[in-house]
């Protein structure tokens, strides 16, 4: 199945899902523990219906969701085609199943509480140092290249960060923190950093990607898919 376009992603609609890097995330505040789990058992029947499930998360009060498709169909400029872990139709239909079942559950979406993180790590030699960090960060070879047609590092388990590859050189500093939030949040994150004393080193791809530095100059980024609103924006009143 075909991974979808951002701007697809956003004209779905999906008022309780956040594209945040390669997937689609949501977080239902629940009561107690045993709503918790009367949610997951729903989700489950769901998606069993469909033949897809999310990665689910249970902590204190909430439920977080990510969906994502592992045989994502990706073409390169070329036509040769990639499997990569992205956004399809069957994510886009299971969102829509459990906006349903989270309504009839009487539970809310806090889609602004959203979040994921990853490493970047810049480098002119990805396919020599890979391995080394798919061993360490995962212990498993096949970490390497899974769901992308490059090199990085994703663990099938979602145990640790995905870390990913970007170009760079011998010098500076090569390793950063990517913070993915959802797009409303993005003001007042970038609010809080400054407040605490981060300045802003790079906007140039702003507001969907802003360079931030602490202190000691050591580099982060917040990052946002602003599509929908972007798409919002250009609706007709």
């Amino acid at each position: 199945m075909d991974m979808l376009s951002s701007a697809r992603i956003a004209a779905a609609g999906l008022m309780d899902w956040r594209k945040l890097a390669q997937g689609l995330h949501a977080r239902y505040a629940v009561p107690d523990y045993a709503e918790a789990v009367r949610l997951i058992a729903a989700i489950a029947r769901a998606g069993e219906s469909l033949d897809h499930h999310p990665h689910t998360t249970i902590g204190d009060g909430y439920v977080d969701l990510k969906l994502v498709s592992t045989d994502a169909v990706h073409r390169d400029a070329e036509g040769v085609e990639h499997i990569v872990e992205w956004v399809t139709e069957k994510d886009l239909a299971l969102a829509r199943a459990i906006t349903e079942i989270a309504v009839a559950h009487g539970l809310v979406a806090d889609s602004s509480a959203v979040s994921q993180l990853e490493l970047g790590l810049d480098t002119v030699h990805s396919d020599r140092i890979a391995p080394v960090w798919a061993a360490l960060l995962t212990g498993d070879a096949a970490s390497q290249g899974r769901g992308t047609p490059g090199d990085e590092i994703r663990d099938a388990t979602d145990r640790v960060p995905h870390l990913w590859f970007g170009d760079g050189d011998e010098a500076g500093q090569r390793i950063h923190i990517e913070v993915y939030i959802a797009p409303e949040r993005m003001a007042d994150r970038l609010a809080a950093v400054q407040a605490a004393g981060g300045t802003v080193v790079d906007d140039e791809d702003a507001p969907g990607m802003i360079v931030i530095a602490d202190q000691d100059g050591n580099l982060g980024v917040l990052c946002a898919d602003f599509s929908a609103v972007a798409s919002d924006a250009s609706a007709p009143d």
